[in-house]
């Protein structure tokens, strides 16, 4: 089993139902591609005065739970994930960072 973890960072900070869609969005694309076993998406819980960190700064969460690395290029490589991932960039652009890993627990 591996976790795919997306730390994702928008531009500037989104209306709550906007990012709601983003996510659900991203969960229903990858569930979709028939290749994901699970989509866990969360929020940042920001902590006061973390702005002034210069780093990537989440503003939400995506974890992907896929058998194998084939699995995961597969999720990735699935038809309307990219449309997805576009459609959100051109509205609302974002960077992301992310590790794939074995479970943390």
């Amino acid at each position: 089993m591996i976790q795919h973890t997306m730390i994702v960072s928008f531009d500037q900070p989104l209306p709550d139902a906007e990012l709601d869609q983003y996510l659900a969005d991203i969960e229903r694309v990858m569930l979709d591609s028939g290749a994901v076993q699970s989509v866990a998406t969360r929020r940042h819980l920001p902590v006061p005065g973390e702005d002034a960190i210069p780093a990537l700064i989440a503003t939400a969460i995506v974890q992907l739970s896929v058998a194998d690395m084939d699995a995961l290029a597969k999720a990735f490589g699935a038809p309307g994930v990219h449309e997805v991932i576009g459609r959100w960039q051109s509205r609302h652009p974002y960077k992301v960072a992310w590790a794939n890993h074995e479970a943390l627990a």
